[in-house]
C-alpha cells in the first residue's frame, strides 16, 4: 500500500495540530515531509514529533513552493487570514489539498476558490470535520432511508461554552473580525455546511439577528486589571480568570492551547505576557457572541440556526422534522432519538467513535482525504467545489444583520462574481 507524503503549512496549536496525531497514531498512512509555520517554537515542536529536518523546515510557504512540488499533498492549516496565497500556489503546483475551514476570510475569494476548486484534477477537500462525524454520518443514513418521511423544517443550535469562546473569539485571534473575519464564518460555516448535506438541497434566502458582544470596557466589575495576573479582586469568583480556567481541562476546551511550554512556570509565563491573560473586558474585541439564521431552502424546507456563546459546556443540538416522523439529538452525546407519529415508537440510536477530536471528525476526514490521494480520484465529502454555498451563506447572513434586510442567496452570489 502506497504511503502518502505531505506537507503541513501551520504547525498549529502547540505546534501539533488535529492531522498530525493522526499520522502518527495510522503509521504507514501518512508521512509528514516538511513543515511551515512562522512561530519557531510550533515550528521545531512538529519537527521534533514527526522527524522532519531542518532544511524540509520553513518559516513562509513561498520558500517551500520555491522548491518545487515535494509531496503528493499539502494541509494548508493557517488562520484563515492566510489560505488564500498558498492555497493558489498549492494548485498551481498540483498538490492535492485539504484546506482548513473557512477558505477564505472574503467572499469574493471564496468564491474565486471554489470556482478554481471545480476545475481542479485533483483532490482539494476543506477541513469540515462534521460530515465525517459518526453522528452526522448516521443520521443522513436515516434520513435517506425515510425514517421520518420527508424533510420539513429543521432545528440547529451550536453552543460554543464559555470558555471556548472566551479563548477564542474574546482573548483569541478570532476576537476582532477585522483579523479574523466574522465569527458565524469561523465557528459555524461547517453548521451551514451540514444543514445543506442533511437537507440535500441550498439555501435560497435568509435574514439574521445578532446581538453585540457583552466583553467589553463598559462591563468590567469595578476595579479588575487588564490582565488577570495584575491582582484581579474578583479572582475567586470569576469565571474567565485566566490562571483558574487554564489550570485544568474543561468540557469542549483544550487549556493546553496556550504554550507549547506545558509546566506551570511555562503557563504563567504564557499568561503574565500573552493574550490569554488579558481580562475578557478589555480585550477590544468585536466577535458577535449570539447569532441566529432563519433559512428557506430549495425544496421548502425552513431551518431556524442558532448560535450561543453562553453555555457550560461546548454542544450541539439538531431537530428536525418530517412529515411521517422527528429526529433530535445531541453531537456531544453520540445520541439521537427517532420518533415515528404513526406508531408512537420511539428508537434511540447511539454511536461509537474514536478517541479523537470533533466527535471522531478528524479521523474519518483525515482517512477519507488519504484514500483519495492515494487512489488519485477526486473527491470526498467536502469536495471544496461543493463547500462555497456554505461559505455564502455566512457572509449573507452577516450582509443581512449588519443591513437588516433579507438575502437572495443566488443573486448575492453572482453579485460576487462580478
Amino acid at each position: 500500500m502506497k504511503q502518502v507524503t505531505a506537507v503541513l503549512i501551520g504547525a498549529g496549536d502547540r505546534g501539533t495540530n488535529a492531522f498530525g496525531p493522526f499520522a502518527l497514531n495510522n503509521p504507514g498512512t501518512i508521512q509528514f515531509v516538511a513543515v511551515v509555520d512562522r512561530d519557531e517554537e510550533k515550528r521545531r515542536h512538529f519537527q521534533r514529533v514527526h522527524g522532519i529536518p531542518d532544511e524540509r523546515a520553513f518559516d513562509h510557504w513561498d520558500d517551500l513552493f520555491a522548491r518545487g512540488k515535494i509531496a503528493d499533498a499539502i494541509l494548508i492549516c493557517t488562520n484563515e487570514k492566510y489560505h488564500y496565497e498558498p492555497t493558489k500556489q498549492a494548485m498551481a503546483q498540483g498538490y492535492h489539498i485539504l484546506l482548513e475551514k473557512p477558505i477564505t476570510q472574503e467572499p469574493e475569494t471564496c468564491v474565486e476558490i471554489g470556482d478554481l476548486a471545480a476545475r481542479y484534477d485533483k483532490v482539494f477537500m476543506l477541513g469540515y470535520v462534521l460530515r465525517y462525524t459518526p453522528f452526522f454520518s448516521e443520521m443522513k443514513r436515516r434520513l435517506e432511508a425515510g425514517a421520518i418521511g420527508q424533510i420539513r423544517t429543521i432545528l440547529l443550535s451550536e453552543n460554543t461554552g464559555m470558555a471556548h469562546f472566551s479563548h477564542s473569539y474574546v482573548r483569541g485571534i478570532f476576537g476582532m473580525e477585522a483579523i479574523a473575519g466574522p465569527m458565524i464564518l469561523s465557528k459555524c460555516c461547517h453548521d451551514m455546511d451540514i444543514l445543506n448535506w442533511l437537507t440535500d438541497s441550498r439555501c435560497v434566502r435568509l435574514s439574521s439577528f445578532a446581538s453585540d458582544t457583552f466583553f467589553k470596557a463598559e462591563n468590567a466589575p469595578p476595579g479588575v486589571p487588564k490582565r488577570c495576573t495584575d491582582g484581579c479582586p474578583i479572582s475567586d469568583t470569576c469565571y474567565y480568570y485566566a490562571p483558574k480556567m487554564y489550570s485544568a481541562p474543561r468540557s469542549g476546551f483544550n487549556v493546553e492551547m496556550i504554550s507549547v511550554d506545558q509546566t506551570p512556570e511555562g503557563r504563567m509565563k504564557a499568561l503574565e505576557h500573552g493574550p490569554f491573560g488579558r481580562c475578557v473586558y478589555h480585550c477590544e474585541n468585536n466577535a458577535v457572541d449570539t447569532q441566529v439564521i432563519n433559512m428557506l431552502y430549495a425544496n421548502g424546507v425552513t431551518v431556524s440556526f442558532s448560535m450561543t456563546a453562553y453555555s457550560d459546556v461546548c454542544y450541539r443540538m439538531i431537530k428536525i422534522s418530517g412529515t411521517e416522523g422527528e429526529i433530535a439529538g445531541n453531537l456531544e452525546k453520540n445520541e439521537f432519538t427517532i420518533k415515528d407519529f404513526a406508531s408512537g415508537r420511539h428508537e434511540t440510536v447511539g454511536v461509537s467513535t474514536v478517541l479523537d477530536r470533533h466527535s471522531g471528525g478528524d479521523y474519518f476526514i483525515m482517512s477519507d482525504f488519504v484514500k483519495h490521494v492515494r487512489d488519485d480520484v477526486k473527491g470526498g465529502r467536502t469536495d471544496a467545489a461543493k463547500a462555497v454555498d456554505s461559505h455564502v451563506m455566512c457572509f449573507a447572513a452577516e450582509k443581512s444583520r449588519k443591513e437588516s434586510t433579507e438575502i437572495d442567496l443566488e443573486q448575492y452570489k453572482q453579485e460576487l462574481r462580478r
